[in-house]
């Protein structure tokens, strides 16, 4: 049978021709909604073919049938126009005419009609609270960003947007912000609509602070002198480490960067994940003789690699290549922190990567791995990193 004539053998209650629990699909109905101001709409239904209906007449006659009856069933119209068959004249439908977008909820069924109905009733809470928005044309658009929000979290931002419009908040971090049930975190991720809801360009909010840098010296004579072990540099702050170090060993896990056996003129460093922007800030940082990155072997942690370098930090890694893999890969896992399982994805543009890096990073994200996507750098022991280290400096 043609493509289009497929699955008229249907469900009771189903558009023809689409799988069962979505009728809205053979029209694209609740992919493509109309603008407010196209209804009635018709939806285009496809055609067959004159070589579908002369070699499956049945089958165009089934899809024709079936169409009629649910469209009878729910209520809606069919646009139809003559087809010439085998020397006769046929009437085939060619539109799903639907009248209005309370029809097309309807139809399209699932959780449409909640959804339009709480649309209808945030757009009209938002034109009594804040009736610029209409003024401004920004109405439609600020119901459409609402539109996944909870009743709690839409409540909590018209409150937002009411204190904004009426207080200063300036020299105020969000987390200071006197409104109840709001936290920093909340507040961040929403900046944009709070600030729409206001009518300001700028909330006054204190801008984030500056990220800080966590390190831990491991020189063995600094430390048997009495000097302090762990440290901290904020950017944009004016910081001289105890020692200007030789050695750079920046770990991905704090872990790691904290328990970091001694190592002459050397400094451990946190790697905050994501961090590279942060730690190419610091010059005696990052102009140290030897500067090595240490991460898990995943993924993320060889696009983390590839990150820092692409900052400009020269730095060459440790335990994050295949041969590296195939010796720890017995404390691999296949989870990951919440124990949910760790699945491949598209590969991403690494192209500070070596060689050796690339083939595990390829490894790692293909679809057809079938072993471990990674080996956490904790699971390896600090006396084998430690001795990678000084095999890097020999």
């Amino acid at each position: 049978m043609s493509t289009w004539a497929t699955g008229v053998a249907r469900v009771d209650g189903e558009a023809p021709g689409i799988r069962a629990g979505d009728p809205a699909a053979a029209v694209g109905l609740d992919s493509a909604m109309p603008a407010a101001d196209s209804w009635p709409y018709a939806f285009a239904l496809g055609q067959p073919s004159a070589a579908d209906l002369t070699g499956d007449f049945a089958g165009a006659a089934a899809w024709a049938a079936a169409w009629r009856t649910w469209a009878a069933a729910n209520g809606l119209t069919l646009r139809q126009r003559g087809r010439r068959v085998m020397g006769t004249e046929q009437e085939l439908p060619t539109h799903l005419v639907v009248p209005d977008i309370d029809d097309a909820a309807r139809i399209c069924g699932r959780n449409w009609a909640a959804r339009l109905a709480r649309g209808r009733a945030r757009a009209r809470s938002l034109d009594d609270r804040f009736p610029r928005l209409a003024g401004a044309g920004l109405l439609a658009a600020t119901v459409t960003a609402v539109d996944e929000m909870s009743d709690m979290d839409f409540d909590l931002l018209c409150r937002a947007g009411h204190w904004f419009s009426a207080h200063s908040a300036a020299g105020l971090t969000p987390r200071q912000v006197p409104i109840e049930g709001l936290h920093s975190k909340w507040l961040n991720h929403r900046l944009d609509l709070v600030r729409r809801l206001a009518g300001h360009e700028d909330l006054g909010l204190l801008p984030p602070h500056p990220p800080r840098v966590h390190f831990t010296y491991l020189d063995p004579a600094h430390l048997t002198a009495g000097g302090r072990r762990h440290d901290s540099a904020t950017i944009g702050d004016r910081v001289k480490p105890a020692y200007r170090p030789q050695v750079v060993v920046i770990s991905e896990n704090k872990d790691t960067a904290i328990h970091f056996p001694s190592l002459e003129g050397a400094i451990s460093v946190e790697g905050m994940g994501r961090g590279a922007g942060s730690i190419s800030a610091l010059p005696w940082l990052t102009t140290a003789r030897h500067i090595l990155y240490w991460g898990d072997m995943d993924a993320d942690g060889l696009e983390i690699l590839n990150e820092f370098r692409a900052a400009g930090i020269p730095a060459s890694s440790i335990l994050m290549d295949i041969a590296s893999y195939e010796q720890w890969e017995r404390f691999g896992t296949n989870e990951d922190a919440r124990g949910r399982p760790l699945r491949w994805r598209p590969p991403r543009h690494v192209p500070y990567l070596t060689e050796d890096e690339a083939t595990l990073y390829r490894c790692l994200t293909s679809p057809d791995w079938k072993r471990c996507r990674r080996v956490e750098q904790e699971r390896i022991p600090l006396d084998v990193a430690v001795a990678h280290v000084r095999d890097h400096l020999s």
